[in-house]
């Protein structure tokens, strides 16, 4: 099974602050990864580098073997936040933009996960909550057909019944050679999904583990992300 994302001796500094130093991660095609870390240990920053939204990092980040950002962009669907459309945007308005410019965005696959959703695209940016809204991100980004797809905190305003049958359907949505990484606070929700766990901490991959080995200590990923900040708690 071939690697659809490699890092390699990745550092990225903004303002003169360390935020990543020395990373290296490869990734396996077909696994859904959870990526795990207190609030900024540099989570969403690794994703946005990834995605090629962030720049002037020193290292190399390859997926499915290109290094070039606008080649790694057509091979990834990363969850951006629509920052560039106004609140006055229809559903329907950001849905044909979507389809203009993604080769790979399947109308078809939208429409299923938009009636899932129950987005209704008449609707206005600005007549979506903020859970609403991550829904719609959450169906835009997987009516892409990518290798490679970033959910970054994509549940955060979900209400608790709607994200676990999100969490469930996520499976269905993916193609079985596609890869995902996730950043989630929701640990327990997702874990039944994963098939690795990457732990950032102290601005680096602390550990890059298989769930089922977790599994096998007895200990859930919950579990198992906490204890990398058991001293701390000890202070």
């Amino acid at each position: 099974m071939k690697d659809i994302l490699i890092i390699k001796d990745l550092n990225y500094k903004k303002n003169q602050k360390t935020i990543l130093n020395d990373v290296n991660l490869n990734l396996s095609s077909g696994k859904i990864v959870a990526l795990l870390g207190e609030n900024g240990a540099g989570k969403t920053t690794l994703m946005r580098l990834i995605a090629g939204v962030a720049k002037n990092y020193k290292g190399s980040i390859q997926v499915d073997g290109f290094i070039n950002e606008a080649q790694r962009k057509a091979k990834l669907s990363f969850t951006d936040g629509l920052t560039g459309f106004s609140d006055s945007s229809k559903l329907k308005e950001i849905e044909k933009f979507y389809a203009t410019i993604f080769d790979d965005f399947d109308e078809n696959e939208f429409e299923e996960i938009r009636k899932f959703m129950k987005l209704d695209l008449e609707m206005k940016l600005s007549q979506l909550s903020r859970g609403m809204r991550e829904k719609l991100i959450i169906a835009l980004t997987f009516a892409r057909k990518a290798d490679l797809y970033l959910l970054d905190e994509p549940f955060g305003g979900i209400d608790a019944m709607a994200r676990k049958k999100i969490i469930n359907s996520i499976i269905l949505w993916k193609d079985e050679k596609s890869t995902i990484l996730i950043s989630d606070h929701f640990v327990n929700e997702i874990a039944a999904l994963l098939d690795e766990v990457v732990i950032v901490k102290d601005n680096t991959v602390l550990e890059h583990k298989s769930a089922d080995d977790i599994r096998q200590t007895h200990k859930s990923i919950e579990e198992y992300y906490e204890s990398f900040y058991e001293d701390e708690d000890d202070e």
